[in-house]
């Protein structure tokens, strides 16, 4: 809920990873890729610990980059605005389709704490679209393995990819996805923020003779993995730089706001990458949705993200 440390008096600016800090051109040390993770998962923990009232729209606006790239890495062309509308103008409860699943899979990961459990293991995997198999249920005991462990947070997340790897060479999607998770109780955050599957195209997996890639626990795999958390640490910031003054402008125009139900409406906002324009609440009509979006829209504290005439979703 918006809370006493979200009026406009208190507004916050996000921390930034320092320049010195991000990765430029081939990193070829693993000691200096080791201090250039740290130093970027440094700010990027401020921002996390500091929970600010935007904090699950910045980790669902980073779960849709995550799932565009999954996207790639699974053979399928969707782009983050198909997946945004796979899921949010499929019907109640219907199934929104195999990207929408990947979607699905990654979102998950920004609403609740990294634990991985047999049930949620596998359901991850059918969201992944993958095929299950009963050795991945080793995984649950590994993942609690590398969470109690003294290794760094980016060698804890660069060990269950390649254990992934390592059982099932064809399920790398799951790899990204459990990274993910160990990072984050490595670092003991409250909640996973998506982040290592949107580097697995970039520099990051460069193999250092520019000949091929870094493969899950090939050589270089730990030092790629450093600067992919470099990389990703220093984009999330960026990212939630430019959720910070959205969200301040619409908590500040929130007093303004007369409609019934237009507080859910607002958490909703803070809480989501992107909330449908035809909206309907106990207290709100698709028609007073319509109207509360529209004046949202001309105070400026939220943007129409689909660039529809129908069909609209807003977000900040």
């Amino acid at each position: 809920m918006i809370g006493p440390a979200s009026t406009p008096s208190a507004v916050w600016r996000p921390p930034a990873v320092p320049g010195w800090a991000v990765p430029r051109g081939l990193v070829t040390s693993d000691v200096e890729a080791a201090f250039l993770a740290g130093s970027a998962l440094n700010s990027l923990d401020h921002l996390v610990r500091a929970a600010p009232p935007w904090a699950g729209a910045w980790r669902q606006r980073l779960a849709l980059k995550s799932a565009a790239e999954a996207v790639v890495l699974a053979g399928r062309t969707e782009t983050e605005t198909q997946l945004r509308d796979a899921w949010l103008l499929r019907m109640p409860g219907a199934d929104p389709g195999p990207a929408g699943n990947l979607l699905a899979a990654w979102k998950s990961l920004a609403e609740r704490s990294p634990n991985v459990s047999p049930d949620r293991l596998r359901r991850a995997v059918n969201r992944l679209g993958l095929r299950w198999s009963d050795n991945l249920v080793s995984l649950v005991d590994h993942f609690e393995d590398l969470a109690r462990s003294g290794q760094p947070a980016p060698l804890a997340a660069a060990a269950i990819a390649a254990e992934v790897q390592r059982l099932r060479p064809d399920t790398g999607l799951l790899g990204w996805w459990l990274a993910d998770q160990v990072l984050a109780r490595r670092m003991r955050w409250p909640e996973t923020v998506p982040l290592l599957v949107t580097q697995a195209h970039g520099a990051a997996f460069r193999s250092l003779n520019d000949r091929g890639r870094v493969r899950a626990g090939g050589e270089g795999f730990e030092r790629a993995i450093c600067v992919a958390v470099a990389l990703a640490a220093a984009q999330a910031c960026w990212l939630a730089g430019e959720i910070a003054p959205r969200a301040a402008r619409l908590i500040e125009v929130t007093p303004k706001l007369r409609a019934k139900g237009a507080a859910e409406v607002i958490q909703l906002l803070l809480d989501s990458d992107a909330v449908s324009g035809t909206l309907q609440t106990t207290h709100l009509t698709r028609w007073g949705s319509r109207r509360l979006f529209e004046r949202l829209v001309s105070f400026g504290a939220v943007r129409e993200l689909s660039g529809r005439a129908s069909f609209r979703l807003y977000g900040l």
